[in-house]
This record gives structure tokens, C-alpha cells and sequence, in this order.
């Protein structure tokens, strides 16, 4: 057995492009050694900013011989069959053919057989055509190279058991051969090197100041940012992703701290964080109190030992990057005030949200009167402070800190309507009203702040869903599934009693009586109660795809997406009361009486609908009593009148566990009904009605589900 080291040296790849490659790169040799039938014991790979490397362990020094099976023709076939067999198997005469007895007779086969290769001239093959087909978000030619790389390759380290593989990669215009040198850091240790096998390389990288495993110079800036805020009675405030960004633009970690100039500091932190992470990718310290500490942490790519000038020289420099970075901040912050946020309303409507939904401002207008109307559905809510914080929320679209720094918006806008005087409530609501913007981000509670975050986000959805513009497999460039789960959030966490399809209905018709060219056709179903309803096509269309990104909400808590799907088909629109369905749903399935309840519905479903389709007529109407013969019949008829009232009571006042216990004592009477009572009698009228019993099982378990729809 022998290992293989793969390493591709190159110009600096971009942090969010290295694990992917990484990755991409481990599953495609994988696949082809595989397809090669060459087994391994392990697999990894690992990326630097320079470099993509990939080590596998184990390896064959020779394929395994394989033998190939081809049927032919039956025995006794026509001559040209026979030639044609012959022929394409590179046969001479069936004397070098097989013949064997099959199920179907006798038939010839070709056996051929493979003689394996060496593993090094098949690893040849796979590395050039693995480097082919990774695939890169955005790739270059250079040169006058026709080959395609995220950046300029310039070697090709290739070694199998200790020796280099032949060959070369054709670049087009020239050949970069494989060989077994690489070198380390561009700055300190830039010599090549030659290594012998992984353990070789990967000691000889560290000595050249390269830490291969990106997630152990993850750890290393974690540990060196915390060591270093810790001396100075500062913590580091967390952030996983410019940790994971940072760890992939430096090969040889080395955190330093710098000052932030107090004039500064009065800025909103917000401001200072987001222009040091977005431009110069340094990490916020904070102080014990939890306020911005006037310090930063940056990592550089370069060994400064303390004391010495280049440590002193790194860290100057980089704070005097940072300050023309702030003082923009600080003009941006001055002049925006300026102005009031109502003053801004009107420049919305040159701001375009939609060529088909018009402005940013007439969004303005549409979320405002759903906001106001959702006011009156949402406990605690104040009308008009709802009404000031939907009309105020995208007016800091228009400001020049939100034009620098997008992923202000909102959060700057809190800042300028507390300074125009505006009530916290408003402030607070327009901080929040893109929240949640993710499973990990925190989910509005406030009354105002609930309103109009669920109302941008509504019309956002039904907006789309108006103009047919619905995500499509993996496709979603409005983020719309997001919007999605942000709305179930919202509704859940704060047991919002919403009746959506009505919401729909409503945010639909504003949105036509605005833009013509959109239609709401009507359609009419049965809700859960029963009752008829109209309600708007893409109501119901939006209503499904909420009903599917439900079911991914829940699915981590366990909640099974069938029993959701079961529930749903009865037409709830109400997510607190459809998921306080399916909780107790849940656990009536899981009991025993419930299991073999459902058992029982399955065999009465399927007697009546075999029974329909060979009768063609339905069963629907009530069971007659008179025409009840058997006592298990007659108990059964009782114990259905019984729980169907019991469980009626119960689903009136929203308790579902209460519903269930009545369903669960039909577990008796139904088990008896079918050990004793033959559905099919001779006599047509007792059939006919005992049919109509069975029908009666399924109708009463389907007040609280549909239970064809439930799995198992």
C-alpha cells in the first residue's frame, strides 16, 4: 500500500472559495478512484490561501484484475447474430465463447479479462482530470494559457509512495510538470523544498512558516485574540464568519492589537464594527461591561515578535488605514443627520423594488396598510406607532451610511429615528423589521417591531407570488424561502392567532388595486371547519409553500412532515393551532391506541373504497340504526356518536390532546367490529349499511386529520 500527496500551488485564492474547492477537490478523486476500483483507507484535503492540497492513504500499487461479462445471442441464433456477437467482442469464433444455461435457456457469453494497472499511471489520468472539472464561482486564463484556474497555478507537487508521477498538466500554450518541490510563505521562508510523503510535507510547511490545516489556524487566531484581549482586561466579541474569513487569508497566523482614535468612539458601534469588519477584516473587542473597547485585533500574515520594528510598523500601519475608513463613517454619520428620516420618505420612489412591483416607496404604502391592519390581530399593538415605523423603515435606503456599509440598513435607521424623536417602539421596529434573517438570528417580540416585520415580509412574499416569480429548486435570488420561515417564526414565537390565507387575500387585493396587470382569481375550497371559502388562487399557492418551509422548521424538532402535511389538508391557515395540532397528533400516533387506530382506519378506508369503485356509488350518509344487527355493530355506532360529540367539544375549544382521547376510545369497539361483524353480508341493505359505518370511522378521525396522509 502507498500514499499519494497532492498539493497545487498558486496565486492567493479567495477566503470564501478555499473550502469549497477543498472540498470539491476530495469528492472528485474520490469519485474517480472509485470508477477506477481503486480502494483507499483515507481521505483529506486542506487549503491555505496559496494552496489546495490532497493526501490519500492506503492506495494499491495496482488495480485489481477485473473480469468482463457480455451475454450474446441465444444458442441457435441466425448467423448474423452470431457475427455480430463475435465482432463487437473482438471474438474469432465461439470457441472463445462461453455458453451457459439461464432462466430463459441457453445463451453464449464473452468473458473478458482486464489486467489491472499501475495505480501511478492511473493517478496521472485522474489528476488531470480532476483539475479540469473542478469547478471555481469565477475562474481566469493567464498568460497565453487556454487552461482555467481561480488564479495562476504555478506548480503541481504530485508524489505516490515516495516517488514523483509522471506527467504533466497542459496548460494550452505551455506544460507545468508534476515534481516533488513546493515552497512555504511567500515573505519568510519563500525556498523551495523537496518532500518525500505527507508527514515530510507537512512537517516542512510548518518549518516554512505555513500552517496547512486551515482549521488549526482557525484555533490559532482564537487562541492568540484571546490571550492578547484578556491581558489588557478586554474580551473578543464573537464572530464565527470573519473568523473563518481571516483563517483563510494568512498561511502563518500572527494576531496584533491595535487603538481606535477616541474621537471615534462616540459613533454608534454598529458603525465602528461593521467598517472595520467589512474593510480591513479586524476583529471588535469589548470591555467588561460589554461596551466597544477603543481597540482592535488585526492578523497578519507576517512574524512581528514583540518589541521589534516590523511589529511596531504592522500595527501602526494598520491604524493608520483605519482611519480615513472612519472618518467617512464620521461623515456619513453627520451629514445623514442632516436630514430627518420622514424627510427621506419621498426620495423612495426613485429607488426601484420591482419593475413589476413598483417603487421601494409604493412597498412603503402596501406594508403600512398591512401593518396597520395586522395591528388589530397582534395583542399590545399600538396602531400608530405601527403606522410611523412602517412608513420610516427603508427611509435610511437612502442615506450615504447605508449607501457604504448595506448592512446598516435598519440598524442605522434606529439610530436616526431616536434622534428625530421618534418613540422607541418605532426606533426598535425599524432596527428589526428584516429580522430574522436566519435560524440563528433573533426573532422579534415587540408588538411594533412584530407588525411591520411580519408585513415587509408578507408582501414581499405575495408580491412575487403575484408576478409568478417563485423559487425553483435550488433557485431563490430573493431569498424568499427565508422570508418564509422569517414569517413562521414570527407567528410561532409569539402564538400570533392569524388566519393567513385571509392575510393573502387582503395584501393581494392592495397590491392589484395599485398595479392593474395583476389579477386575483378566486377559487373555493373547505376549510378545516368544513365550510366553504373563496379565497385567491395565489393565496393558496403561498399557503403550500409556507406549508413545506413549516415542515423544515419543524423537522430539527422532530415533528414528523406527514403528520404536518395531514393536518394542513384540512384547510388550518392558523400555524399556533395547526402545530398544537400535529404536537398532540404526534403523540396519539406514537401510543398504541393511536397505531392501531390507524391501522383500523387504513382497513375500514380501503374496504369502502374497493367496495365504492365496485358498487360505483359512495357510502357517504349516516349509518342507519334500525338496520344494526351484531352487538359489536351496534357498540360501534354508539362509540362513534360518543366520540364524535366528545371530540367536536374538544376541538371547539383548541384542545387537541382532549380530541384525541375521545378518537382513542373507538380503539375497542372498532377491533371487536372487525373480529365479529363480516362487512360484505348477502343481504345488499345490511352491507350498504355497514359500509356506511366504516365510512363514519374515517369521517370522524378526519375532523383532526387527514388520516390517508400519515406514513407507517
Amino acid at each position: 500500500m502507498s500514499d499519494l500527496l497532492l498539493e497545487l500551488l498558486s496565486e492567493e485564492i479567495p477566503a470564501r472559495m478555499q473550502g469549497r474547492a477543498a472540498d470539491d477537490l476530495k469528492r472528485l478523486f474520490e469519485e474517480s478512484l472509485k470508477k477506477a476500483g481503486l480502494s483507499h483507507s483515507g481521505i483529506a484535503s486542506y487549503s491555505t490561501p496559496r494552496r489546495l492540497t490532497l493526501a490519500v492513504f492506503g492506495l494499491p500499487d495496482r488495480q485489481p484484475d477485473v473480469t468482463e461479462e457480455r451475454r450474446g445471442p441465444r444458442e441457435g441464433a441466425p448467423e448474423k447474430a452470431i457475427e455480430g456477437f463475435l465482432k463487437g467482442n473482438g471474438l474469432t469464433s465461439l470457441d472463445e465463447a462461453e455458453l451457459r444455461e439461464t432462466e430463459k435457456g441457453k445463451f453464449w457469453f464473452a468473458i473478458r479479462k482486464i489486467k489491472g494497472r499501475d495505480t501511478a499511471d492511473v493517478l496521472t489520468e485522474i489528476l488531470e482530470s480532476t483539475l479540469r472539472a473542478l469547478p471555481w464561482p469565477k475562474s481566469m486564463r493567464w498568460g497565453e494559457n487556454q487552461f482555467r484556474w481561480v488564479r495562476p497555478l504555478h506548480g503541481i507537487l504530485a508524489i505516490f509512495g515516495g516517488e514523483p508521477l509522471k506527467g504533466a498538466l497542459d496548460l494550452g500554450d505551455s506544460k507545468l510538470d508534476f515534481s516533488t518541490s513546493t515552497s512555504g510563505h511567500r515573505f519568510l521562508a519563500p525556498e523551495p523544498f523537496t518532500v518525500s510523503s505527507f508527514e515530510d510535507y507537512v512537517e516542512k510547511l510548518a518549518n516554512a512558516k505555513v500552517v496547512l490545516d486551515p482549521a488549526v489556524r482557525r484555533k490559532v487566531i482564537a487562541d492568540q485574540a484571546a490571550e492578547i484581549a484578556t491581558a489588557e482586561g478586554l474580551k473578543v466579541r464573537q464572530d464565527e464568519a470573519l473568523l473563518d474569513e481571516v483563517a483563510g487569508l494568512v498561511e502563518w497566523p500572527n494576531t496584533l492589537m491595535g487603538k481606535i482614535d477616541e474621537a471615534f468612539m462616540d459613533l454608534p458601534p454598529e458603525v465602528l464594527t461593521t467598517s472595520m469588519r467589512a474593510h480591513q477584516k479586524y476583529f471588535a473587542l469589548e470591555n467588561a461591561n460589554g461596551s466597544l473597547a477603543p481597540r482592535f485585533l488585526l492578523v497578519s500574515d507576517m512574524e512581528a515578535f514583540a518589541g521589534t520594528t516590523r511589529r511596531a510598523n504592522i500595527i501602526a500601519g494598520n491604524e493608520r488605514v483605519l482611519r480615513p475608513r472612519l472618518s467617512d463613517a464620521r461623515f456619513f454619520w453627520d451629514q445623514d443627520r442632516k436630514r430627518t428620516l420622514e424627510s427621506r420618505e419621498g426620495d423612495l420612489k426613485q429607488v426601484v423594488f420591482h419593475a413589476k412591483l413598483g417603487t421601494v416607496e409604493d412597498k412603503v404604502d402596501r406594508v403600512t396598510a398591512l401593518g396597520v391592519s395586522l395591528a388589530r390581530l397582534v395583542p399590545d399593538a399600538d396602531v400608530d406607532r405601527v403606522r410611523s415605523a412602517a412608513r420610516l423603515a427603508k427611509a435610511d435606503l437612502t442615506t450615504g451610511m447605508v449607501g457604504e456599509f448595506p448592512e446598516l440598513q435598519g440598524t442605522i435607521g434606529r439610530y436616526y429615528a431616536l434622534a428625530d424623536g421618534e418613540h422607541a417602539d418605532v426606533a426598535d421596529a425599524i432596527a428589526e423589521h428584516y429580522a430574522p434573517l436566519g435560524p440563528g438570528d433573533r426573532c422579534p417580540s415587540a408588538p411594533t417591531s412584530v407588525c411591520v416585520a411580519l408585513a415587509d415580509k408578507i408582501d414581499t412574499l405575495v408580491g412575487f407570488w403575484a408576478i409568478d416569480e417563485k423559487p425553483t429548486g435550488s433557485k431563490d435570488p430573493y431569498a424568499l424561502r427565508r422570508a418564509a420561515l422569517g414569517v413562521i417564526r414570527l407567528i410561532l414565537e409569539n402564538r400570533l392567532r392569524l388566519g393567513l390565507l385571509d392575510v393573502f387575500d387582503g395584501t393581494e387585493t392592495q397590491l392589484a388595486k395599485s398595479h392593474p396587470g395583476i389579477e386575483c382569481s378566486n377559487i373555493t375550497n373547505r376549510d378545516y371547519r368544513g365550510e366553504s371559502r373563496k379565497a385567491h388562487k395565489n393565496s393558496h399557492d403561498l399557503l403550500t409553500f409556507f406549508a413545506d418551509r413549516l415542515k423544515v422548521a419543524l423537522r430539527d424538532q422532530g415533528v414528523r412532515h406527514d403528520l404536518i402535511a395531514a393536518v394542513f389538508a384540512l384547510g388550518e391557515d392558523d400555524f399556533v393551532r395547526l402545530v398544537d395540532r400535529v404536537r398532540a397528533l404526534s403523540a396519539f400516533i406514537e401510543s398504541d391506541a393511536g397505531s392501531n387506530l390507524l391501522i383500523a382506519y387504513r382497513r375500514a378506508a380501503n374496504i369502502v373504497r374497493i367496495e365504492e369503485k365496485k358498487d360505483d356509488r359512495q357510502f357517504s350518509d349516516a349509518p342507519a340504526k334500525s338496520k344494526l344487527v351484531e352487538l359489536e355493530e351496534k357498540a360501534l355506532y354508539e362509540a362513534i356518536r360518543k366520540a364524535g360529540s366528545a371530540a367536536d367539544k374538544a376541538l371547539a375549544a383548541e384542545d387537541f390532546g382532549g380530541a384525541m382521547d375521545a378518537l382513542a376510545a373507538l380503539r375497542g369497539p372498532v377491533d371487536a367490529f372487525f373480529e365479529k361483524v363480516t362487512v360484505n353480508a348477502e343481504d345488499g341493505d345490511l352491507r350498504a349499511n355497514r359500509l356506511r359505518l366504516l365510512t363514519s370511522i374515517k369521517a370522524i378521525l378526519d375532523r383532526v386529520a387527514d388520516f390517508s396522509m400519515i406514513e407507517g
